[in-house]
């Protein structure tokens, strides 16, 4: 019976999203780099453009987030389902914005930052904390996902930004990206910095490092790119993350 009673408080205890654990941040680069290469699949490879691209993908992360919204609890190929589908609407509308609209790179990664900071202050004011281990409700809930879905649309168009417009390059836009995710593990390990801020700060990170890998793997080589077939790279990534969600432990995290 005590058993009994330990399994189910531990049960409500826990979330619908995952701990954050090293194989998290694993899966998540992964998951952003495939956004990056399928999006680009649908609006360039397959000529469909940035609009058709962003109203397809659109439409798959309202169902997949439809069904995590439903679920009781966590759901490990849900989750990564939910997040490879903003990486893709992030991807092509953050394009759309960029290109399409003609603001530059530039415009598009300080309106969608603004928009982001909207969201997490609209998110704190209403629930008290933007922590993920606060998300035992539907309006949490709501507020991540919206969150998420402005984090991964920012970072496809400040790793367009830090790739083309500042010189760097994909490779280099990746290893700036790479050194500032890695300025935050040492802070996670070192300081007293709030691990809600560090955790923000890296998830958005982890957005543009994804998009600048992305985009090195596909891109020609004369654009600095391996000219990879963006088929066979989404599928490649597609793959390694679905052996990773089932290799590597997937649990949910815990209410705080």
């Amino acid at each position: 019976m005590e058993l009994l009673l330990h399994d189910t408080a531990a049960d409500d205890r826990a979330g619908k999203v995952p701990a954050v654990t090293l194989g998290f941040w694993v899966i998540k680069i992964l998951a952003t780099t495939l956004g990056e290469t399928g999006g680009d699949a649908v609006t360039m490879s397959m000529n469909l453009g940035y609009l058709v691209g962003t109203a397809i993908f659109a439409v798959i992360f309202a169902v997949a987030v439809a069904g995590q919204m439903a679920a009781k609890r966590f759901h490990p190929l849900l989750y990564w389902t939910v997040i490879i589908a903003t990486t893709t609407v992030g991807t092509t509308f953050a394009d759309f914005v960029d290109r399409s609209l003609g603001i530059g790179y530039l415009g598009g990664s300080s309106l969608l930052a603004g928009l982001l900071v909207v969201s997490l202050v609209a998110w704190y004011r209403t629930m008290g904390t933007v922590s993920i281990a606060s998300i035992d409700n539907k309006a949490a809930e709501t507020f991540y996902w919206i969150t998420i879905l402005f984090s991964q649309t920012l970072g496809t168009a400040l790793g367009d930004w830090m790739a083309d417009s500042t010189g760097l390059g994909y490779s280099g836009g990746a290893i700036v990206f790479a050194a500032g995710i890695a300025i935050v593990a040492a802070a996670y390990l070192w300081t007293r910095v709030s691990r809600t801020v560090l955790f923000w700060i890296a998830f958005v990170l982890t957005r543009p490092l994804g998009a600048t890998v992305g985009d090195f793997l596909d891109k020609p080589l004369d654009h600095g790119g391996l000219a990879l077939s963006r088929y066979t790279a989404s599928i490649a990534l597609a793959v390694a993350i679905a052996a990773l969600v089932f290799i590597l432990p997937q649990r949910a995290g815990e209410h705080a």
